[in-house]
């Protein structure tokens, strides 16, 4: 049942990955932690993601010229980051690595759905701390594309540019993390083991979304996927709450009804901002 999960979360995911240039984990991971731990999860996404973001690197290879004295401050903040992050990974309890993974998530996913846009000034001087920042949050939950979308959307990247900016962070984080899991040795049979479930999914999923995309509106995909995102996250959330004791049932869910509420009103001012843009 679990693996039959994963297959299908991944493929749903491996086409907004092909569709939108990121969005595999930040989809796979919430839905993914109902079932494994973080330590047996990780070390697997994380060989599948060497090989997607080194894909759409090559794709968006002409766009890297232009971009990567921008992202280079971010990446070399990357890797102090993720000497932490897969420590904290090695020391601290599942349970609260699931905790971690949600809260981290949630907010970072409800400010894209937001349409947050406030562009930063000195994008070298903030590039060395959120690049360690986003070292910690992706090698302990190998989730990026959301802070990452959030502040290349709010610096005026165009699309190609977005996605060479985005595939040249996530190769090098997704390459550092492998590296520090294997001296870490969280390398596992059961890692190993989800692996099957996840490349043919892969496989199948990318492609489709790099041909749908061409066919549907990138801005409402990107927002109902947020939304789906979103719902996933807050009852994971509220689950995880109950097993750390932190509430109890049924006040716990009450975290994925307050979710449900203000993604339904962000929803609700998309469409109808669009509805309104699309007026003569």
């Amino acid at each position: 049942m679990e693996h039959l999960a994963l297959m299908i979360i991944t493929f749903l995911a491996a086409t907004v990955n092909g569709a939108l240039g990121y969005g595999f984990s930040s989809i796979t991971v919430p839905v993914a932690l109902l079932f494994y731990t973080n330590r047996i999860l990780n070390p697997a996404l994380v060989l599948v993601e060497m090989v997607i973001n080194a894909y759409v690197l090559f794709i968006n290879r002409h766009s890297v010229p232009q971009i990567w004295k921008r992202v280079l401050p971010i990446v070399l903040g990357v890797l102090p980051g993720i000497m932490i992050g897969s420590y904290i990974l090695f020391l601290v309890k599942p349970g609260w690595l699931k905790f971690l993974t949600y809260v981290v998530l949630l907010p970072l996913i409800l400010l894209q759905a937001a349409g947050v846009r406030r562009p930063i000034r000195s994008e070298r001087a903030v590039g060395l701390p959120f690049g360690m920042g986003i070292g910690v949050l992706y090698s302990v939950t190998t989730i990026s594309g959301p802070p990452l979308a959030v502040l290349f959307n709010n610096q005026g990247y165009a699309k190609q540019e977005f996605r060479a900016a985005l595939s040249l962070i996530r190769v090098a984080e997704a390459t550092l993390t492998g590296v520090a899991y294997y001296f870490l040795g969280l390398y596992s049979v059961e890692s190993s083991q989800l692996l099957p479930s996840i490349v043919p999914s892969v496989l199948l999923g990318i492609p489709l979304g790099t041909f749908l995309i061409g066919r549907i509106d990138p801005e409402t995909f990107r927002r109902i996927c947020m939304s789906f995102d979103a719902w996933v996250v807050g009852f994971g959330l509220s689950k995880v709450c109950i097993e750390l004791h932190l509430l109890t049932s049924p006040g716990a869910y009450g975290i994925l009804a307050a979710v449900a509420v203000i993604d339904a009103y962000l929803l609700y001012w998309f469409f109808r901002n669009r509805a309104a843009a699309c007026l003569p």
